[in-house]
């Protein structure tokens, strides 16, 4: 009997994001901290077990959203993530549940916001999710477990993308997968005809995130990019994976519990792509 995402409860190792979702594309409009704010978001909408309500609607507190990004007072940064969430069309590819066919649903990630126009410490955001979403959500029976703690921590939306393909992966048998060049720069929502230089590609995408995963997240990740001799293009992209050590995850810790200010230092300087010829 198959397991569905909305059965699953959020516990230590994060909550349930369903594949759908963290594999959507057209979504490179985003930042860092729309991607992370939408996790949140969508914990909340999970457990409260109202995904499936045909009237689901939800509430949170503006301060909520923003103390894990920042210090400071303004809830201006919250209410722009919002905005973007609520305006921008992605595209979620899913197996109807009539027809078991495969179908791409182009959607916003969120129906409305409702917010207090006032800056006060109980201010809030109401919510909703499209209902062709949650449908998808609801028979969604794929998905990994997201901390929500570290795509706050991350200020690279590629990271972001990254750890999340690679936590619905974690429990796979196999711990490398080889896809196309076009594939992977899709599932990383990079804009199209950006970076298209290799050396662009490496140090405005791969390298940041690998820093970032590989620093703040419980897995460790290296990312090969292939090409079938030493002048042609790269063709297509090998992503190994592995947990982290006891000591590598302690070490983790300690550097998310830290101040944000010098993290990219402290992190930076032991992270490279392999630009790997066949």
């Amino acid at each position: 009997m198959a397991s569905f995402t909305l059965q699953q409860k959020s516990n230590f190792d994060g909550f349930p994001k369903a594949a759908e979702l963290i594999e959507i594309t057209g979504a490179h409009a985003l930042e860092a901290s729309d991607r992370a704010i939408f996790n949140h978001l969508l914990r909340l909408a999970h457990d409260s077990s109202r995904l499936n309500a045909h009237d689901a609607e939800w509430e949170i507190s503006l301060n909520e959203l923003r103390r894990p990004l920042s210090k400071h007072g303004s809830n201006d940064r919250v209410r722009d993530s919002l905005r973007r969430l609520r305006r921008t069309e992605v595209k979620v590819t899913y197996i109807s549940a009539t027809t078991h066919k495969t179908r791409v649903m182009e959607t916003h990630l969120l129906e409305f916001t409702d917010t207090d126009t006032e800056e006060s410490s109980d201010a809030t955001v109401q919510f909703g999710i499209p209902r062709r979403l949650r449908e998808i959500l609801v028979n969604s029976n794929r998905w990994g477990r997201i901390k929500c703690e570290i795509s706050y921590a991350m200020t690279s939306k590629y990271a972001i993308a990254l750890y999340e393909l690679i936590c619905l992966r974690s429990n796979l048998q196999n711990c490398v997968e080889v896809m196309s060049l076009p594939r992977f720069r899709e599932l990383l929502c990079v804009p199209p005809d950006a970076y298209d230089r290799t050396v662009d590609f490496i140090k405005k995408v791969i390298e940041p995130a690998l820093l970032e995963v590989n620093g703040l997240s419980d897995m460790t990740v290296d990312i090969e990019l292939r090409r079938k001799h030493s002048r042609a293009p790269i063709y297509e992209v090998a992503v190994a994976w592995r947990t982290k050590s006891a000591e590598e995850f302690r070490q983790v810790q300690l550097e998310r519990d830290r101040s944000k200010v010098g993290r990219m230092a402290r992190l930076r300087g032991n992270v490279e792509a392999v630009d790997h010829q066949m």
